[in-house]
């Protein structure tokens, strides 16, 4: 969708101006989609179907704001009708109150009707384009909050235009990365769009580096405004059709704004003011008058002006009130957690190690205060400017800590960040942990000075940073010579197999304090995790001892100690100390919570779960599907499908999210009879979890069990399921009935 001519923008322009055009603009897009949905319906019909790929929330937009389901293309009609209402028939500039509401106003009629044509070019086959991902799924959604709610992601750029150059283009974007925000880029102006200039500048774009692209055209921003709208629905359990509480629900819970570059037009504006409705501020390098307004943005700011491109970014932080926390580490390359999922490709490789090339391997170990020089980084061995491009060579990371709160249990715990720090610099990618680690360093790191001691003083940095509730002291030893790794790896070895063996043994009924988890109440205010020993987070990132660790380290986070007190019903996980708790934080939704089962009062959840638990009544017995399945089910729902129904907080027996682990832990779902009720997942979670799953299925006396449990190769409906059921004799068909 190509704009009008460009606007002449010039200091003499007014609030007024720019709501003028805005309405203009809104009319301009109205006119487009009603032309292009007539088209469809002459050519295809009205019972069409119609929709964005892999959601449950249909034209997201349209659900959140209007309640509507759109299926067809009547349905989409029907919507474009409403949108249209929207429209101002004149804008009123006697008063501001009411030139205010028709600019919002049009703007919600831009962003419906904007909605409605791109889904007609999904109908079309002309979304998505080659080098853009498009509509942003459910599954991503969810994988995104877990990020925004454990701090990875600080916030969400949606950069719109064109910077000057290709090199400020790129400076903008290393200025977000650098603050762990989010950047999505699009749109163009005079035909310049900034993803050119980024790929000119050699700019890396992917999830994995925290810039994505989403569309050159204007039209394409509503797949940012549906993401958010869909965290609404999604983890604050808002239901369609509360416009007041969706639209709230983004302006001071989802942490995004706008950077308008370059230029405006007609549909820009109207776009921008579809931004402005939803809550979403802009910050802009054009010569615009600031708007203040309060109640329209989570802060007085809706408009913003900053022309020092050095400075846009900081102004727009501060104008959203996103709290941004940049480490100082002394490492040559860029460090942020924005290039925590970049790879680097062997053509980019300067040396790697570990992985199936060499010996390797890294170990947390704690140590007694003396015996420690705090900050200390040796590298015994070969430095990188002694190895030969493109080698592989043996590497030996050994970090130990010391303080007054430390503890054994934790040292699990802090060398799992090994993985976490390291991949946070820039040109280095790490995989795996203990000895099955796989590290490679780029050419361009090492071109700016990137050493092997650099890994030492992020860990030094990085561990004190994060962890200095419990550590006082961190050295670091890194060898890169054969001898010295072969000596030291039977020692880690033995460390691993001891800590598995203590972590495997502990139970519930071991301890009596489990831990919360309400990191996810900036999504879900309703919503509690309850950890314990044989349950972790629903997200699959918490386990107890990670909860654990996390309170010692911040007394006051989310992460608080629930004394279990009297068991009320120790079959089904029920204690007056969990009740009280839960119903505390959950401010009284959730009052009783049984830890083992799924169909009594089952715990809440937010929407981050990997997995989801569902009842097959048919099937006496239950399902379990992954996020990362976008297939039908025997349930008769897809996954996104099933999680608009257990997420935001909902209590809901007969399903359950939950991390994928917890699906083999011996107290899963075991008021309702565990393992043996699971009749059906996805070929590949069972394949993830088959080593684990078999050892379950000999544990409780069925070690044919796993192969009675179908997946999609067998059956995706309810009928052939049960008949597979019958046919193989799984269990769950004589059991007592769930329901």
């Amino acid at each position: 969708m190509k704009g009008k001519a460009m606007a002449k923008v010039t200091a003499e322009i007014t609030a007024k101006d720019v709501a003028s055009l805005i309405v203009k603009g809104a009319g301009t897009v109205a006119s487009l989609t009603e032309g292009y949905l007539a088209k469809a319906i002459k050519e295809k019909g009205e019972s069409s179907k119609v929709g964005f790929p892999d959601t449950a929330f249909y034209l997201p937009l349209a659900n959140a704001l209007l309640g509507a389901e759109v299926k067809t293309l009547a349905d989409a009609k029907k919507v474009f009708e409403t949108a249209k209402s929207f429209l101002p028939k004149i804008v009123d500039e006697s008063k501001w109150d009411k030139f205010l509401k028709d600019a919002l106003n049009a703007g919600v009629a831009t962003i419906l009707s904007a909605e409605i044509l791109q889904a007609l070019r999904y109908l079309y086959g002309e979304e998505p384009q080659a080098d853009c991902p498009g509509f942003f799924s459910d599954t991503l959604l969810r994988a995104l909050g877990i990020q925004l709610v454990d701090g990875r992601i600080s916030g969400i750029a949606v950069v719109l235009g064109k910077a000057p150059d290709a090199k400020t283009a790129v400076e903008i974007i290393r200025d977000l990365q650098k603050r762990n925000i989010l950047t999505l880029v699009g749109d163009s102006v005079g035909g310049v769009s900034i993803i050119e200039q980024l790929k000119e500048g050699g700019l890396h774009m992917g999830l994995e580096s925290y810039v994505v692209p989403f569309g050159r055209d204007t039209a394409s921003v509503v797949y940012v405004l549906n993401f958010a709208i869909r965290a609404a629905l999604t983890f604050g359990g808002i239901k369609a059709g509360n416009t007041a509480a969706c639209v709230d629900y983004v302006r001071n819970r989802v942490p995004a704004f706008v950077l308008l570059l370059g230029g405006v037009d007609e549909i820009k504006a109207a776009a921008g003011g579809g931004a402005l409705a939803a809550g979403v501020p802009i910050i802009t390098d054009l010569d615009l008058p600031e708007i203040k307004v309060p109640g329209v943005c989570a802060h007085e700011e809706c408009l913003v002006v900053e022309k020092d491109y050095k400075k846009i970014v900081q102004k727009a932080i501060e104008s959203r009130g996103i709290k941004v926390k940049v480490s100082q580490i002394p490492v040559p390359v860029p460090f942020s957690a924005a290039f925590e999922g970049e790879r680097v490709r062997r053509a980019d490789m300067f040396v790697q190690f570990g992985g199936k090339y060499s010996t390797a391997f890294e170990y947390l170990r704690m140590r007694k205060m003396d015996e420690i020089e705090n900050g200390r980084v040796t590298v015994v061995g070969p430095e990188i400017d002694a190895m030969q491009e493109g080698g592989s060579y043996p590497l030996g990371i050994v970090v130990d800590v010391a303080g007054r709160k430390m503890s054994a249990d934790f040292e699990p715990i802090l060398e799992r960040q090994i993985h976490k720090f390291l991949n946070y610099a820039m040109g280095v990618f790490h995989m795996g942990q203990r000895d099955m680690n796989w590290i490679r360093i780029s050419k361009d790191a090492v071109k700016s000075g990137f050493k092997i001691r650099h890994f030492g003083d992020i860990l030094v940095a990085k561990l004190h940073d994060e962890y200095g509730a419990i550590v006082d002291k961190v050295q670091v030893a890194i060898y890169t010579n054969e001898a010295d790794v072969s000596r030291l790896l039977p020692e880690a070895k033995k460390v691993f197999e001891a800590r598995d063996n203590r972590i495997a043994g502990m139970t519930d009924e071991s301890v009596d304090t489990f831990y919360s988890c309400t990191l996810c109440q900036s999504f879900a205010p309703d919503h509690v995790c309850v950890v314990s020993p044989e349950r972790l987070g629903l997200c699959g990132a918490y386990s107890w001892l990670d909860a654990k660790a996390a309170h010692e380290i911040t007394p006051t986070g989310g992460n608080q100690p629930i004394k279990k007190g009297r068991a009320i019903d120790a079959d089904k996980g029920i204690w007056e100390g969990v009740n009280a708790f839960v119903s505390e934080k959950s401010h009284q939704h959730t009052t009783r919570m049984a830890a083992y089962s799924i169909m009594d009062s089952p715990m809440t959840s937010c929407g981050c779960f990997e997995c989801i638990v569902a009842i097959v009544p048919e099937a006496n017995g239950v399902m379990v599907v992954n996020r990362e399945y976008t297939g039908e089910t025997p349930a008769g729902m897809k996954f996104t499908t099933l999680a608009s129904s257990v997420g935001g907080g909902a209590q809901t027996p007969g399903f359950l999210g939950v991390g994928r682990l917890y699906v083999v832990s011996k107290k899963f779902i075991s008021a309702e009879g565990g393992l043996k009720r699971v009749v059906w997942m996805p070929k590949e979670l069972k394949d993830a979890l088959s080593d684990r799953l078999k050892a379950r299925c000999s544990e409780i006396g069925m070690p044919d069990l796993f192969d009675k449990i179908a997946d999609e190769t067998v059956a995706t409906d309810a009928a052939t399921l049960f008949a597979h059921l019958e046919k193989v004799g799984h269990p769950a068909l004589s059991m007592p009935p769930m329901m």
